[in-house]
Parts: structure tokens; sequence; C-alpha cells
């Protein structure tokens, strides 16, 4: 299982929201995507997703360059790898690029492991369940219309989602982000559970003030109602408000969720795999969530989530964001209101290669 080969490839997919907030206009996703082959003819893949242009290059470029220092070694011994990426891109500190660009390889190290040893990642790591709870957050932004809002929320609703999460901050007043609310419950039911992503829009008297409109309108989830390096701010929240409080998909590194844990700022964590350097420091954050009774969540890349929401004890919910849909054959499956990791070796899902080079960026 020795790695003979790793490629890296940037990808511009598209993104059309027609499909639940008609007359919207197609965007565009960059996919960082990285193959790590192995001597005796696996390959595994892992990637990162970007909204935004700038950097991509530069991400993908590290990860080639990482990944090249790991030819010639065990696909098995990813600790091992880790630390010789670390070595190699030490001098640029924690966090950011480096980050993002190992996450990519080592996501790719699993899932080629997974394979070697014909398991499915969540049975790899641990196996606590095949499936878990799911919420659909895709075009449910602050910048549109409510016709347009309620729209989208009735289209993820009639898909078998249970649970979906908007985004706020656009309003001056709690009463107008509460109206938002409201519209949408309106639109979806009493059954559906709606949650709130404030995207860290709010100073702390906002946040207050608007947090407790919103838990009386009946939300189940506030996200990021403060900076995340508010960490006093987010731990006063907690304390003062009934509805948890989420954050976490902010965060870089270990050090990072310690210091958060610490604080008490966090009712329920939020882990964005890339961020944090892919599955390998990940599961060291579910643990360090889990020795505190903290439930977890998944930001974005829902194909890797459900594999590790549904390895750990403390999984709680996997966002549903289809940004990578275009490049894969496969589709995951939802099941009574969960996503079910698929039971395939690796990360179950098959590249489409032809969509691939049709994406790719030369």
């Amino acid at each position: 299982m020795e790695i003979k080969q790793v490629t890296v490839e940037v990808l511009e997919t598209p993104v059309d929201l027609g499909y639940v907030a008609a007359g919207h206009s197609v965007q565009s996703n960059w996919h960082v995507l990285s193959r790590v082959n192995t001597a005796d003819g696996m390959q595994g893949i892992g990637f990162a997703v970007a909204t935004r242009a700038p950097l991509v290059r530069a991400l993908a470029q590290t990860a080639e360059e990482l990944g090249q220092a790991l030819v010639g070694m065990p696909v098995t011994e990813i600790e091992a790898a880790r630390a010789k990426m670390e070595g190699l891109g030490g001098w640029t500190g924690p966090g950011g690029m480096l980050s993002m660009a190992m996450a990519t390889l080592d996501i790719a190290m699993w899932d080629a492991l997974g394979k070697a040893l014909g398991q499915p990642l969540y049975r790899l790591l641990g196996g606590h369940r095949d499936r878990v709870r799911a919420y659909a957050s895709d075009a449910l932004w602050y910048s549109l219309p409510l016709d347009v809002l309620t729209n989208a929320a009735q289209y993820h609703v009639s898909q078998g989602y249970r649970r979906i999460k908007l985004r706020l901050g656009n309003e001056a007043k709690p009463e107008g982000e509460v109206a938002r609310v409201r519209a949408v419950q309106e639109a979806v039911g009493p059954d559906v559970e709606v949650m709130v992503d404030a995207t860290e829009s709010w100073n702390q008297g906002q946040a207050v003030a608007t947090g407790r409109a919103l838990q009386d309108a009946g939300i189940v989830w506030l996200e990021d109602p403060v900076s995340h390096q508010d960490l006093a701010g987010l731990a006063h929240l907690s304390q003062v408000l009934d509805v948890p409080i989420a954050a976490g998909e902010h965060l870089y590194g270990l050090d990072a969720f310690q210091k958060t844990f610490e604080a008490g700022a966090v009712d329920i964590a939020i882990i964005d795999l890339a961020r944090v350097g892919g599955i390998t420091p990940w599961m060291k954050v579910a643990a360090m969530a889990e020795a505190r009774g903290i439930p977890l969540a998944g930001h974005v890349i829902p194909e890797v989530h459900v594999h590790l929401l549904s390895a750990v004890p403390n999984g709680h919910l996997v966002e549903y964001m289809p940004r990578s849909e275009p490049i894969f054959k496969t589709r995951l499956e939802l099941e009574d209101g969960h996503l079910v990791a698929p039971e395939t070796p690796g990360l179950g899902v098959e590249l489409d290669e032809a969509a691939c080079e049709r994406y790719r960026v030369q």
C-alpha cells in the first residue's frame, strides 16, 4: 500500500440555484481535488471547496508540493505523513493554506486506506451508527426576498428534510429577523425544525436581544451570533439564552478548539473539515468534544462528514450543501431525515471523470 503518485487539480464547478430559487443566476465553486495512488492500483481522493477563486491555484500548488513528499510512504502511516507535511510547511504557522492543503491529502489517504481494507470510512473510524440526522441549508440566504426564501425552504422539505437552516444578519432590528423566520415556519409547517445562522453579524447587545426574540419564535439552533474570536461573548450567550449556541466552523487546528471548549463558548461544535486539516485532526477534536459532552456538526462537505459524524458517539447533525455533486456519479441517500453513510469502501463516492475533465481549470 505504498504511495506511488500524488496529483492535484483545480475544478471550477457550477452552482445553479434554479432548482430552489427560480431566476437566480448560475454561480461557480472551486474544488481542489487531490488523488493519492498506491503501488497496488488503489486511488484515494480528497477535496476542499472554495466559494471564491483567489488563491485557489496557490492552495492546489501547496497540496501538490506537500503531496510529492508522501511518495514512497505507506498509506497506512497517516500520522507520519502529517508530521512530514507539517515539517515541510512549519514556517507558515498553523492554520490557513497549510491546513486546507493538508486536508485534501489526509482525506485522500483515508479514502485509499478504506478501499485497501474493504471498509467504508465510517466503520474504519468507529462505526457508531450508519446514518446521521441531516439539515438542508442551500439557497436560504439573508439576501433573498421572502418569496424566494420560502420557496427554497419548501423545496428542501419536499425532498425529505425535516430541518433547515436560514442565514440571518441583514435586518436592522430583531423584529425583522423574526419576521423572516416566521415566514419560513408558516411555509414549511410545524413539523420542520428551523435553525438560524447569524453569520457573525451581531454585536453582543444585538445577539442577546435578537437571540431571545428568535428563541421565543421557536428556533432550535443559533449559529455564529458573534465573532468566533469573542469567546467570552459566546459563553455569555450560552448562559443567558435557552437556544443552543453553535460555532466552530472558522477554527483552525486543535488549540483553537481547546480554548473554545475551555471557555464554555459553544453548546454544539461545528468542525470545518478543510480548516481543521482533514479527517485525522477532525477525529481528535471530536474526542475533545465528547469528553465535555458537546455534540458535533460538520460544515458542508456532506460526502465526508456523513462518515465522520456517523463514526463518533457525539455526531449530531450533518449539513447538506450539494456543492460537490457535479463531480460525482453517486449521490448520498436521505432516509427519514437522515443522510445514510455509503457502504462501499472508503468514502463510497465515485468521481464522474468526464465531469472532472469538463470542469478542470487549465
